[in-house]
């Protein structure tokens, strides 16, 4: 595993990491049990993964209380990143319709004391905004607080996690100018790179670390979903239309050539071209077992892919854009 600086804030964090909200949530077509999402936690942490990034809604509360029970007396041995924002002890969640939001001090204090009783830790390595909205990115007040929980030692450092969909590239931009953002967390994949370049240019620009979810393309990069495949309307999945489903997998076959000659499969290319990018400080697979942990884990082993690998895939996207830049901005699940 090969681990790279989060941003301004010196921390070390593995590049792949372990999104905890599939531990939490049935919404990627399976239910985990508390065994074995201790299991899959534990497995990540052998397999050199250091990085758990988590929200306090999953599961309203099930995914933090996990990790503080997979890594009770471990706590310097991992970097614990959770988020808030979403109102989820005051209103009942109906499908995947988002959740009142509330960022104000009073609030953002109950959240993170609620988190750091589930974690069973003192101190947060990050906190971040869930999917604020520009009004919250622009509120000097929120960002206060959080300098203040700063100062206080109660966090290192804080992320800006934009959504729920794909987009919302003016956020990201805006949120890098704030002094101690430390890290954006944004949809991106080799199929979806919009307004994911824009934001490792502005993040290496301004030493903020890019935070990759979605790497896989909801299930087409890693071969789960294809023409044929019928996701269930539970499934946080459902989003994707037959059209993109069939526009996406034409695509895939673009990139085999490249996959082929570089002996990797499409998953392992996926991720190896979001960790040869410079600026993206890890990326948050989505695994549903320990088998996908020590798949994903294994591709972090320093063979990047070449320059020209990195230009003829950029050419191909371009072309992709060119020919229908709606496509490339369809809908992406929340996380």
């Amino acid at each position: 595993m090969k681990y790279k600086k989060l941003g301004k804030s010196g921390i070390k964090v593995s590049e792949v990491g372990f999104g905890a909200w599939t531990i939490a949530l049935n919404w990627w077509g399976k239910e985990i049990d508390a065994d074995e999402a201790k299991r899959m936690l534990k497995k990540a942490y052998d397999c050199g993964i250091n990085f758990f990034e988590t929200g306090d809604m999953y599961g309203k509360g099930k995914s933090e209380k996990l990790i503080g029970e997979a890594f009770k007396g471990m706590r310097d041995e991992v970097v614990i990143s959770t988020k808030y924002g979403y109102d989820f002890e005051s209103a009942e969640q109906i499908g995947h319709k988002e959740l009142p939001q509330k960022f104000d001090d009073k609030f953002t204090r109950h959240a993170l004391e609620k988190s750091l009783e589930r974690l069973q830790t003192d101190y947060l390595d990050m906190y971040g905004l869930h999917n604020p909205k520009m009004f919250h990115i622009h509120d000097d007040a929120i960002f206060k607080t959080l300098d203040d929980l700063k100062n206080e030692r109660k966090i290192k450092t804080y992320q800006i996690a934009l959504g729920p969909a794909i987009g919302w590239e003016n956020e990201g931009l805006d949120a890098m100018k704030r002094d101690n953002v430390t890290a954006v967390q944004t949809v991106y994949n080799i199929l979806e790179q919009t307004p994911g370049n824009q934001l490792i240019s502005s993040g290496i620009k301004n030493d903020v670390g890019i935070l990759v979810r979605v790497p896989d393309a909801s299930g087409i990069l890693t071969g789960k979903v294809n023409a044929d495949t019928k996701i269930d309307e539970k499934d946080h999945r459902s989003v994707r239309k037959g059209e993109w489903i069939k526009a996406s997998l034409q695509k895939v076959e673009s990139l085999r050539p490249i996959a082929e000659r570089n002996g990797l499969s499409i998953t392992e290319l996926a991720i190896k071209f979001i960790i040869s990018k410079n600026g993206i400080s890890s990326v948050f697979p989505t695994v549903i077992s320990e088998e996908e942990i020590e798949n994903f884990a294994s591709m972090s082993d320093g063979k990047y892919l070449s320059d020209s690998d990195m230009k003829e895939i950029d050419q191909l996207y371009n072309e992709w854009w060119e020919k229908n830049p709606y496509e490339l901005k369809a809908t992406t699940p929340t996380a």
